[in-house]
């Protein structure tokens, strides 16, 4: 069994139990699953949090995944640092200066920022397409 958090098109988020994968994009497919809070019929996953769990009697599994966070981890901070290196940081401000470029079709500067919910909907109402990087601490 595998549980996912759900998203409609109009940004209500749901979780729900499948078999397996597979069984969620069949029945997504099939326009089988829908919003508990709309019954829109556009359902995608969203981002989920794993929830780990490890029982060891005894044995190293816990330094397996452990080391398997770690190289995570690592890839994470690779994207950190290249996004850093290569992209204007523009902060809190992220979606005015998105708005200026995605309207500005001669501008192909890269930004990255922040935004809240409600900007990140009314960009998305507008065709702007977001990319969500999961940010890792550096000191973490």
């Amino acid at each position: 069994m595998i549980k996912y958090n759900l998203k409609c098109e109009k940004n209500h988020e749901f979780e729900s139990w499948f078999s397996d994968s597979k069984e969620f994009d069949k029945l997504n497919k099939q326009k089988l699953l829908e919003c508990i809070y709309c019954s829109s019929k556009k359902i995608t996953k969203s981002i989920m949090s794993p929830m780990i769990s490890a029982t060891n009697g005894g044995h190293n599994e816990p330094k397996i995944y452990e080391k398997r966070l770690f190289k995570e981890k690592n890839k994470l901070m690779q994207i950190r640092k290249f996004i850093e290196k290569n992209f204007e940081y523009v902060g809190e401000d992220f979606s005015k200066k998105v708005r200026e470029i995605y309207y500005d079709k001669k501008t192909k500067k890269t930004i990255y920022g922040t935004t809240t919910d409600e900007e990140r909907k009314e960009l998305a109402e507008e065709g702007i397409d977001l990319l969500t990087i999961p940010w890792v601490d550096k000191d973490n």
